[in-house]
Protein backbone atom coordinates (compact mmCIF):
# COMPACT_ATOMS: atom_id res chain seq x y z
CA UNK A 1 0.00 0.00 0.00
CA UNK A 2 1.05 3.27 -0.74
CA UNK A 3 1.87 6.35 1.47
CA UNK A 4 -1.01 8.08 -0.57
CA UNK A 5 -3.03 5.35 0.07
CA UNK A 6 -2.41 4.66 3.75
CA UNK A 7 -3.35 8.18 4.80
CA UNK A 8 -6.32 7.74 3.29
CA UNK A 9 -8.54 5.36 5.08
CA UNK A 10 -9.06 1.98 3.48
CA UNK A 11 -12.83 2.20 2.84
CA UNK A 12 -14.61 3.66 5.96
CA UNK A 13 -17.26 1.02 7.00
CA UNK A 14 -20.69 2.14 7.12
CA UNK A 15 -23.21 2.02 10.03
CA UNK A 16 -25.53 -1.22 9.39
CA UNK A 17 -28.94 -0.36 8.14
CA UNK A 18 -30.65 -2.57 11.15
CA UNK A 19 -28.51 -0.85 13.69
CA UNK A 20 -29.01 2.79 12.92
CA UNK A 21 -30.49 3.32 9.54
CA UNK A 22 -30.70 7.28 9.68
CA UNK A 23 -26.98 6.80 10.31
CA UNK A 24 -26.40 4.72 7.28
CA UNK A 25 -28.10 6.96 5.52
CA UNK A 26 -26.21 10.07 6.35
CA UNK A 27 -23.04 8.59 6.01
CA UNK A 28 -23.63 6.66 2.83
CA UNK A 29 -24.55 10.45 1.41
CA UNK A 30 -21.53 11.81 2.49
CA UNK A 31 -19.17 9.26 1.60
CA UNK A 32 -20.55 8.07 -1.46
CA UNK A 33 -19.94 11.99 -2.01
CA UNK A 34 -23.37 12.45 -2.83
CA UNK A 35 -23.88 16.21 -1.52
CA UNK A 36 -22.74 17.76 1.78
CA UNK A 37 -24.26 20.56 4.28
CA UNK A 38 -23.92 24.03 3.15
CA UNK A 39 -22.87 27.40 5.27
CA UNK A 40 -26.71 28.24 5.34
CA UNK A 41 -28.79 26.56 7.70
CA UNK A 42 -30.93 23.80 5.86
CA UNK A 43 -29.30 24.18 2.55
CA UNK A 44 -27.07 21.59 0.89
CA UNK A 45 -24.37 21.29 -1.86
CA UNK A 46 -25.62 18.80 -4.37
CA UNK A 47 -21.87 17.18 -5.25
CA UNK A 48 -20.77 16.04 -9.00
CA UNK A 49 -21.70 12.60 -8.28
CA UNK A 50 -25.06 13.83 -6.94
CA UNK A 51 -26.11 16.06 -9.66
CA UNK A 52 -24.87 13.42 -11.57
CA UNK A 53 -27.79 11.86 -10.81
CA UNK A 54 -30.18 14.49 -10.99
CA UNK A 55 -29.18 15.12 -14.23
CA UNK A 56 -29.96 11.50 -15.62
CA UNK A 57 -33.03 12.01 -13.72
CA UNK A 58 -33.94 15.24 -15.14
CA UNK A 59 -33.34 13.67 -18.56
CA UNK A 60 -35.53 10.86 -18.43
CA UNK A 61 -38.25 12.81 -16.79
CA UNK A 62 -38.24 15.72 -19.15
CA UNK A 63 -38.32 13.34 -21.78
CA UNK A 64 -41.67 11.72 -20.67
CA UNK A 65 -43.03 14.97 -19.78
CA UNK A 66 -42.25 16.56 -23.21
CA UNK A 67 -43.90 13.16 -25.28
CA UNK A 68 -47.30 14.91 -23.42
CA UNK A 69 -47.29 17.61 -25.05
CA UNK A 70 -45.48 19.89 -22.81
CA UNK A 71 -43.21 22.84 -23.07
CA UNK A 72 -40.08 24.37 -20.80
CA UNK A 73 -40.68 27.76 -19.40
CA UNK A 74 -38.43 29.78 -16.63
CA UNK A 75 -40.50 31.53 -14.27
CA UNK A 76 -38.85 34.50 -11.54
CA UNK A 77 -37.71 33.01 -8.05
CA UNK A 78 -39.12 36.05 -6.34
CA UNK A 79 -43.06 36.40 -6.38
CA UNK A 80 -44.04 39.85 -5.30
CA UNK A 81 -46.23 39.38 -1.52
CA UNK A 82 -49.11 41.09 -3.06
CA UNK A 83 -49.63 38.28 -5.42
CA UNK A 84 -49.45 35.52 -2.45
CA UNK A 85 -51.84 37.48 -0.13
CA UNK A 86 -54.79 37.19 -3.52
CA UNK A 87 -54.90 33.35 -2.23
CA UNK A 88 -55.33 33.51 1.05
CA UNK A 89 -55.88 29.41 1.49
CA UNK A 90 -52.67 28.98 -0.49
CA UNK A 91 -50.88 31.26 1.76
CA UNK A 92 -51.92 29.93 5.07
CA UNK A 93 -50.54 26.68 3.85
CA UNK A 94 -47.22 27.52 2.86
CA UNK A 95 -46.49 31.17 5.12
CA UNK A 96 -44.57 29.26 8.17
CA UNK A 97 -41.97 28.36 5.20
CA UNK A 98 -41.72 31.45 3.02
CA UNK A 99 -38.72 33.20 2.93
CA UNK A 100 -38.59 36.49 2.33
CA UNK A 101 -36.14 39.46 0.59
CA UNK A 102 -37.16 43.05 2.34
CA UNK A 103 -34.11 44.57 0.86
CA UNK A 104 -32.36 45.59 -2.35
CA UNK A 105 -29.14 46.59 -1.95
CA UNK A 106 -29.11 49.12 1.45
CA UNK A 107 -32.30 49.94 0.24
CA UNK A 108 -35.94 48.63 2.22
CA UNK A 109 -38.43 47.62 -0.65
CA UNK A 110 -41.65 49.11 -1.25
CA UNK A 111 -43.07 45.42 -0.82
CA UNK A 112 -41.67 42.35 0.27
CA UNK A 113 -40.23 39.60 -2.12
CA UNK A 114 -41.33 35.97 -1.60
CA UNK A 115 -38.62 33.70 -2.60
CA UNK A 116 -40.79 30.87 -4.38
CA UNK A 117 -42.16 28.40 -1.91
CA UNK A 118 -43.92 26.79 -5.41
CA UNK A 119 -45.13 29.04 -8.46
CA UNK A 120 -49.05 28.91 -8.54
CA UNK A 121 -48.92 32.15 -7.77
CA UNK A 122 -46.86 33.87 -10.71
CA UNK A 123 -48.28 30.98 -13.23
CA UNK A 124 -51.77 32.24 -12.25
CA UNK A 125 -50.99 35.91 -12.82
CA UNK A 126 -49.06 35.17 -16.09
CA UNK A 127 -51.81 32.87 -17.51
CA UNK A 128 -54.43 35.57 -17.11
CA UNK A 129 -52.48 37.96 -19.50
CA UNK A 130 -51.43 34.91 -21.70
CA UNK A 131 -55.23 32.87 -22.18
CA UNK A 132 -57.74 34.96 -24.18
CA UNK A 133 -59.73 32.46 -25.79
CA UNK A 134 -60.34 28.29 -26.34
CA UNK A 135 -58.00 28.84 -29.05
CA UNK A 136 -55.12 28.90 -25.93
CA UNK A 137 -56.70 26.16 -24.35
CA UNK A 138 -55.07 23.84 -23.08
CA UNK A 139 -51.38 25.46 -21.99
CA UNK A 140 -49.28 23.00 -20.94
CA UNK A 141 -46.01 24.24 -19.59
CA UNK A 142 -43.40 23.17 -16.72
CA UNK A 143 -40.25 24.34 -15.34
CA UNK A 144 -37.10 22.81 -13.83
CA UNK A 145 -36.21 25.48 -10.49
CA UNK A 146 -35.18 25.19 -7.10
CA UNK A 147 -37.83 26.38 -4.94
CA UNK A 148 -37.09 27.60 -0.87
CA UNK A 149 -39.17 26.36 2.18
CA UNK A 150 -37.91 27.40 5.83
CA UNK A 151 -38.03 23.80 6.68
CA UNK A 152 -37.18 23.47 10.89
CA UNK A 153 -36.16 19.89 10.57
CA UNK A 154 -34.04 19.47 7.30
CA UNK A 155 -32.23 16.22 5.85
CA UNK A 156 -29.88 16.10 3.16
CA UNK A 157 -32.20 15.02 -0.33
CA UNK A 158 -35.23 14.07 1.72
CA UNK A 159 -36.01 18.05 3.13
CA UNK A 160 -33.87 21.09 2.73
CA UNK A 161 -34.61 24.73 3.09
CA UNK A 162 -34.11 24.82 -0.27
CA UNK A 163 -34.08 21.90 -3.43
CA UNK A 164 -34.35 21.23 -6.98
CA UNK A 165 -37.45 20.42 -8.48
CA UNK A 166 -39.93 20.21 -11.82
CA UNK A 167 -43.40 21.67 -11.62
CA UNK A 168 -45.97 21.21 -14.27
CA UNK A 169 -48.62 24.44 -14.51
CA UNK A 170 -51.62 23.36 -17.05
CA UNK A 171 -55.08 25.23 -17.77
CA UNK A 172 -58.00 23.66 -19.95
CA UNK A 173 -61.37 24.11 -21.01
CA UNK A 174 -63.28 22.10 -18.90
CA UNK A 175 -62.94 19.63 -15.50
CA UNK A 176 -63.14 16.58 -17.72
CA UNK A 177 -59.74 17.97 -19.31
CA UNK A 178 -57.87 18.77 -16.20
CA UNK A 179 -58.72 15.53 -14.37
CA UNK A 180 -57.68 13.96 -17.13
CA UNK A 181 -54.44 16.09 -17.17
CA UNK A 182 -53.77 15.51 -13.31
CA UNK A 183 -54.02 11.34 -13.69
CA UNK A 184 -52.21 11.62 -17.27
CA UNK A 185 -49.26 12.96 -15.34
CA UNK A 186 -49.32 11.22 -12.09
CA UNK A 187 -48.99 8.11 -14.41
CA UNK A 188 -45.73 9.57 -15.64
CA UNK A 189 -44.56 9.81 -12.54
CA UNK A 190 -45.31 6.13 -11.92
CA UNK A 191 -44.31 4.80 -14.84
CA UNK A 192 -40.53 7.30 -14.71
CA UNK A 193 -40.31 6.16 -10.84
CA UNK A 194 -41.14 2.09 -11.74
CA UNK A 195 -39.62 2.01 -14.86
CA UNK A 196 -36.44 3.95 -14.46
CA UNK A 197 -35.80 4.44 -10.64
CA UNK A 198 -36.94 0.77 -10.15
CA UNK A 199 -38.84 2.39 -7.26
CA UNK A 200 -42.47 0.63 -6.88
CA UNK A 201 -45.32 2.41 -6.11
CA UNK A 202 -48.48 3.06 -4.86
CA UNK A 203 -50.36 5.81 -7.01
CA UNK A 204 -53.21 7.39 -5.02
CA UNK A 205 -55.72 10.28 -4.16
CA UNK A 206 -54.88 11.83 -0.71
CA UNK A 207 -56.96 12.37 1.90
CA UNK A 208 -58.73 15.80 2.51
CA UNK A 209 -56.59 16.48 5.23
CA UNK A 210 -53.32 15.69 3.89
CA UNK A 211 -54.09 17.35 0.38
CA UNK A 212 -52.15 20.92 -1.23
CA UNK A 213 -53.30 23.62 -0.05
CA UNK A 214 -55.65 25.26 -2.75
CA UNK A 215 -56.33 21.99 -4.43
CA UNK A 216 -59.47 20.26 -4.93
CA UNK A 217 -57.90 16.91 -5.59
CA UNK A 218 -54.17 16.09 -4.59
CA UNK A 219 -53.07 12.19 -6.37
CA UNK A 220 -49.90 10.67 -4.74
CA UNK A 221 -46.55 8.36 -5.48
CA UNK A 222 -46.14 6.57 -2.22
CA UNK A 223 -42.66 4.28 -2.40
CA UNK A 224 -41.58 2.31 1.13
CA UNK A 225 -38.06 2.91 2.49
CA UNK A 226 -36.05 -0.15 3.70
CA UNK A 227 -36.52 1.23 6.95
CA UNK A 228 -40.09 0.28 6.60
CA UNK A 229 -41.34 4.30 6.15
CA UNK A 230 -43.11 5.82 3.09
CA UNK A 231 -41.82 8.56 1.16
CA UNK A 232 -44.40 10.91 -1.00
CA UNK A 233 -42.54 10.62 -3.95
CA UNK A 234 -44.87 13.13 -6.61
CA UNK A 235 -47.80 15.03 -6.30
CA UNK A 236 -50.47 15.72 -9.03
CA UNK A 237 -52.96 18.46 -7.79
CA UNK A 238 -56.48 19.14 -9.73
CA UNK A 239 -56.60 23.10 -8.44
CA UNK A 240 -60.09 23.07 -10.12
CA UNK A 241 -61.26 27.05 -10.57
CA UNK A 242 -59.95 28.05 -7.53
CA UNK A 243 -57.15 30.05 -8.48
CA UNK A 244 -58.51 31.23 -11.85
CA UNK A 245 -60.72 32.96 -9.99
CA UNK A 246 -58.04 34.48 -7.71
CA UNK A 247 -56.26 35.73 -10.87
CA UNK A 248 -59.15 36.30 -13.10
CA UNK A 249 -57.66 33.84 -15.45
CA UNK A 250 -60.64 33.31 -18.21
CA UNK A 251 -60.95 32.44 -21.95
CA UNK A 252 -63.58 33.25 -24.15
CA UNK A 253 -65.64 30.02 -25.55
CA UNK A 254 -66.98 29.09 -28.35
CA UNK A 255 -70.02 31.21 -27.98
CA UNK A 256 -68.38 33.81 -26.90
CA UNK A 257 -69.07 33.61 -23.38
CA UNK A 258 -66.20 33.98 -20.68
CA UNK A 259 -65.27 31.21 -18.63
CA UNK A 260 -62.63 30.32 -15.81
CA UNK A 261 -60.70 28.07 -16.91
CA UNK A 262 -59.51 24.82 -14.96
CA UNK A 263 -55.49 23.87 -13.74
CA UNK A 264 -53.47 21.62 -12.82
CA UNK A 265 -50.17 21.50 -11.27
CA UNK A 266 -47.60 18.59 -10.44
CA UNK A 267 -43.88 17.75 -9.17
CA UNK A 268 -41.34 15.88 -8.07
CA UNK A 269 -37.81 16.62 -6.80
CA UNK A 270 -34.58 15.92 -5.71
CA UNK A 271 -36.42 14.07 -2.62
CA UNK A 272 -36.20 11.28 -5.63
CA UNK A 273 -32.53 10.79 -4.99
CA UNK A 274 -33.15 9.81 -1.19
CA UNK A 275 -35.70 7.96 -2.27
CA UNK A 276 -33.45 5.42 -4.83
CA UNK A 277 -30.61 5.67 -1.67
CA UNK A 278 -33.47 4.06 0.52
CA UNK A 279 -34.98 1.92 -1.48
CA UNK A 280 -31.95 0.11 -2.83
CA UNK A 281 -29.01 0.92 -0.32
CA UNK A 282 -27.57 -1.77 1.49
CA UNK A 283 -24.83 -2.54 4.35
CA UNK A 284 -22.59 -2.12 1.65
CA UNK A 285 -23.84 1.57 0.65
CA UNK A 286 -25.47 2.70 -2.51
CA UNK A 287 -27.36 0.15 -5.31
CA UNK A 288 -28.18 2.43 -8.42
CA UNK A 289 -30.40 2.02 -10.77
CA UNK A 290 -27.84 1.83 -13.61
CA UNK A 291 -30.76 4.05 -16.06
CA UNK A 292 -29.96 6.85 -13.30
CA UNK A 293 -26.46 6.02 -12.63
CA UNK A 294 -23.62 8.67 -13.24
CA UNK A 295 -21.69 5.72 -13.80
CA UNK A 296 -23.07 2.62 -15.01
CA UNK A 297 -19.60 0.37 -15.47
CA UNK A 298 -16.40 0.71 -13.81
CA UNK A 299 -12.72 -0.66 -15.32
CA UNK A 300 -10.37 -1.92 -12.84
CA UNK A 301 -7.25 -2.65 -14.19
CA UNK A 302 -4.67 -5.22 -11.92
CA UNK A 303 -1.44 -5.48 -12.15
CA UNK A 304 1.19 -6.74 -9.65
CA UNK A 305 4.61 -6.52 -11.87
CA UNK A 306 5.84 -3.55 -14.09
CA UNK A 307 5.88 -5.55 -16.75
CA UNK A 308 1.95 -6.79 -16.71
CA UNK A 309 1.05 -3.15 -16.31
CA UNK A 310 1.35 -1.53 -20.25
CA UNK A 311 -0.39 -5.00 -21.84
CA UNK A 312 -3.41 -4.32 -18.92
CA UNK A 313 -3.89 -0.48 -19.93
CA UNK A 314 -3.49 -1.72 -23.62
CA UNK A 315 -6.32 -4.04 -23.44
CA UNK A 316 -8.32 -1.59 -21.25
CA UNK A 317 -8.18 0.91 -24.44
CA UNK A 318 -9.65 -2.05 -26.12
CA UNK A 319 -12.41 -2.12 -23.64
CA UNK A 320 -13.17 1.34 -24.23
CA UNK A 321 -13.27 1.48 -27.92
CA UNK A 322 -15.71 -2.07 -27.64
CA UNK A 323 -17.97 -0.27 -25.77
CA UNK A 324 -18.07 3.16 -26.96
CA UNK A 325 -21.24 5.31 -26.03
CA UNK A 326 -23.28 2.52 -25.21
CA UNK A 327 -22.63 3.11 -21.46
CA UNK A 328 -21.12 5.58 -19.62
CA UNK A 329 -18.10 3.72 -18.31
CA UNK A 330 -15.42 4.87 -16.22
CA UNK A 331 -11.76 3.30 -15.96
CA UNK A 332 -10.31 3.90 -13.00
CA UNK A 333 -6.44 3.45 -13.53
CA UNK A 334 -5.17 5.41 -10.57
CA UNK A 335 -1.94 4.16 -9.20
CA UNK A 336 -2.16 5.10 -5.80
CA UNK A 337 -4.74 2.87 -4.73
CA UNK A 338 -5.19 -1.40 -4.41
CA UNK A 339 -7.50 -2.76 -7.22
CA UNK A 340 -9.58 -3.97 -3.60
CA UNK A 341 -9.40 -0.32 -2.36
CA UNK A 342 -11.51 0.58 -5.76
CA UNK A 343 -13.22 -2.31 -5.38
CA UNK A 344 -15.15 -1.28 -2.20
CA UNK A 345 -14.97 2.30 -3.36
CA UNK A 346 -17.63 1.65 -6.47
CA UNK A 347 -19.49 -1.04 -4.26
CA UNK A 348 -20.42 2.16 -1.95
CA UNK A 349 -20.97 4.21 -4.55
CA UNK A 350 -22.86 1.71 -5.87
CA UNK A 351 -21.50 1.07 -9.39
CA UNK A 352 -23.80 -1.53 -11.06
CA UNK A 353 -21.06 -3.20 -12.69
CA UNK A 354 -17.47 -3.50 -12.43
CA UNK A 355 -15.26 -4.84 -15.56
CA UNK A 356 -12.32 -6.29 -13.79
CA UNK A 357 -9.39 -6.85 -16.42
CA UNK A 358 -6.19 -8.03 -14.81
CA UNK A 359 -3.14 -10.63 -17.19
CA UNK A 360 -5.78 -13.51 -17.06
CA UNK A 361 -8.56 -11.66 -18.69
CA UNK A 362 -5.99 -10.54 -21.17
CA UNK A 363 -4.63 -13.68 -22.15
CA UNK A 364 -8.07 -15.17 -22.60
CA UNK A 365 -9.12 -11.61 -24.86
CA UNK A 366 -12.16 -11.21 -22.10
CA UNK A 367 -12.87 -9.06 -18.94
CA UNK A 368 -14.21 -10.44 -15.72
CA UNK A 369 -17.60 -8.62 -15.10
CA UNK A 370 -18.75 -8.47 -11.31
CA UNK A 371 -22.74 -7.07 -10.54
CA UNK A 372 -23.45 -5.11 -7.46
CA UNK A 373 -26.80 -6.75 -6.78
CA UNK A 374 -25.78 -10.34 -5.60
CA UNK A 375 -21.85 -9.90 -6.76
CA UNK A 376 -22.52 -11.73 -10.00
CA UNK A 377 -19.36 -13.03 -11.78
CA UNK A 378 -19.38 -13.44 -15.43
CA UNK A 379 -16.72 -13.71 -17.80
CA UNK A 380 -17.60 -11.93 -20.91
CA UNK A 381 -15.42 -11.80 -24.05
CA UNK A 382 -14.31 -8.68 -26.10
CA UNK A 383 -16.13 -9.08 -28.68
CA UNK A 384 -19.13 -9.76 -26.88
CA UNK A 385 -18.66 -7.03 -24.83
CA UNK A 386 -20.33 -4.50 -26.59
CA UNK A 387 -23.54 -6.54 -26.41
CA UNK A 388 -23.70 -8.44 -23.00
CA UNK A 389 -22.79 -5.43 -20.97
CA UNK A 390 -25.95 -3.75 -21.71
CA UNK A 391 -27.97 -6.52 -21.00
CA UNK A 392 -26.30 -6.96 -17.52
CA UNK A 393 -26.83 -3.68 -16.51
CA UNK A 394 -30.85 -4.11 -17.50
CA UNK A 395 -30.26 -7.59 -15.16
CA UNK A 396 -29.72 -5.34 -12.60
CA UNK A 397 -32.24 -2.66 -12.96
CA UNK A 398 -34.80 -5.25 -13.14
CA UNK A 399 -33.01 -7.16 -10.45
CA UNK A 400 -33.30 -4.04 -8.07
CA UNK A 401 -36.87 -3.40 -8.88
CA UNK A 402 -37.54 -6.82 -7.66
CA UNK A 403 -35.88 -6.86 -4.62
CA UNK A 404 -37.90 -3.74 -3.92
CA UNK A 405 -41.17 -4.75 -4.92
CA UNK A 406 -40.67 -7.75 -2.97
CA UNK A 407 -39.73 -6.01 0.22
CA UNK A 408 -42.96 -3.80 -0.21
CA UNK A 409 -44.93 -7.04 -0.32
CA UNK A 410 -43.69 -8.02 2.50
CA UNK A 411 -43.88 -5.27 4.66
CA UNK A 412 -47.31 -4.21 3.43
CA UNK A 413 -50.21 -5.57 6.19
CA UNK A 414 -53.72 -5.54 6.87
CA UNK A 415 -56.27 -3.97 9.43
CA UNK A 416 -59.69 -3.75 9.98
CA UNK A 417 -60.33 -1.40 13.31
CA UNK A 418 -57.84 1.41 15.00
CA UNK A 419 -57.12 -1.64 17.13
CA UNK A 420 -55.86 -3.76 14.53
CA UNK A 421 -53.87 -0.78 13.40
CA UNK A 422 -52.54 0.25 16.99
CA UNK A 423 -50.91 -3.36 17.37
CA UNK A 424 -49.78 -3.51 14.22
CA UNK A 425 -47.47 -0.21 15.06
CA UNK A 426 -46.28 -0.88 17.97
CA UNK A 427 -44.14 -4.01 16.54
CA UNK A 428 -43.64 -2.78 12.85
CA UNK A 429 -43.27 -0.72 10.08
CA UNK A 430 -44.91 -0.35 6.16
CA UNK A 431 -47.87 -0.28 4.86
CA UNK A 432 -51.37 -1.03 6.20
CA UNK A 433 -54.22 -1.31 4.30
CA UNK A 434 -57.71 -0.91 5.81
CA UNK A 435 -61.28 -0.37 4.14
CA UNK A 436 -62.03 2.93 4.27
CA UNK A 437 -65.28 4.99 4.23
CA UNK A 438 -63.95 8.61 4.19
CA UNK A 439 -64.18 8.91 8.45
CA UNK A 440 -61.66 12.06 8.90
CA UNK A 441 -62.16 11.45 12.81
CA UNK A 442 -60.77 7.92 12.57
CA UNK A 443 -57.80 9.15 10.22
CA UNK A 444 -57.20 11.92 12.81
CA UNK A 445 -57.36 9.01 15.86
CA UNK A 446 -54.78 6.78 13.76
CA UNK A 447 -52.60 9.55 13.43
CA UNK A 448 -52.36 10.68 16.97
CA UNK A 449 -52.29 7.21 18.42
CA UNK A 450 -49.85 5.14 15.49
CA UNK A 451 -47.73 8.97 14.03
CA UNK A 452 -49.08 6.61 10.85
CA UNK A 453 -50.81 9.07 8.42
CA UNK A 454 -52.69 8.29 5.67
CA UNK A 455 -50.85 8.16 2.70
CA UNK A 456 -53.25 7.78 0.01
CA UNK A 457 -56.47 6.04 -1.31
CA UNK A 458 -54.91 3.10 -3.94
CA UNK A 459 -56.41 4.03 -7.62
CA UNK A 460 -55.88 0.25 -8.40
CA UNK A 461 -56.64 -1.92 -5.47
CA UNK A 462 -55.69 -5.18 -7.32
CA UNK A 463 -52.57 -5.45 -4.87
CA UNK A 464 -55.25 -5.72 -1.91
CA UNK A 465 -57.41 -8.35 -3.18
CA UNK A 466 -58.06 -9.68 0.35
CA UNK A 467 -59.32 -6.00 1.86
CA UNK A 468 -62.66 -5.48 2.07
CA UNK A 469 -63.14 -2.33 0.14
CA UNK A 470 -65.26 0.65 1.97
CA UNK A 471 -67.79 2.74 0.81
CA UNK A 472 -64.27 5.39 -0.13
CA UNK A 473 -62.29 2.27 -1.14
CA UNK A 474 -58.41 1.54 0.42
CA UNK A 475 -56.43 3.23 2.91
CA UNK A 476 -52.87 2.67 3.05
CA UNK A 477 -51.39 4.25 6.22
CA UNK A 478 -47.56 4.30 6.85
CA UNK A 479 -45.61 6.21 9.31
CA UNK A 480 -43.42 8.77 6.83
CA UNK A 481 -40.57 10.86 6.10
Amino acid sequence: MSDTEQKKQFVEDLTDQSDDFSRWYNEVVRKAQLADYAPVRGCMVIRPYGFGMWENIQRLLDARIKATGHQNVYMPLLIPESLLDKEAEHVEGFAPECAWVTHGGSEPLEERLAIRPTSEAIFGHMYSRWIESYRDLPLLLNQWANVMRWEKVTRLFLRTAEFLWQEGHTAHATAEECQEEVLRMLEVYRAFCEEDLAIPVYAGLKSDSEKFAGAERTYTIEALMRDGKALQAGTSHNLGQHFAKVFDITYQDEAGKRQFVHQTSWGVSTRLIGAVIMTHGDDAGLRLPPRIAPIQAVVVPIWRKDEERQSVLEFVKKVKAAVGDRVRLHVDDRDQYSPGWKYNEYEMRGVPVRIEVGPKDVAKGAVMTVLRVERKKESVPLEALATRLPELLDEVQKALFASASEFRAQHTATATSLANMERHFEAKRGFVAMPWDGDESLEAEIKARTSATLRCLPLDTNAFAGVEKGRKGIALFARSY
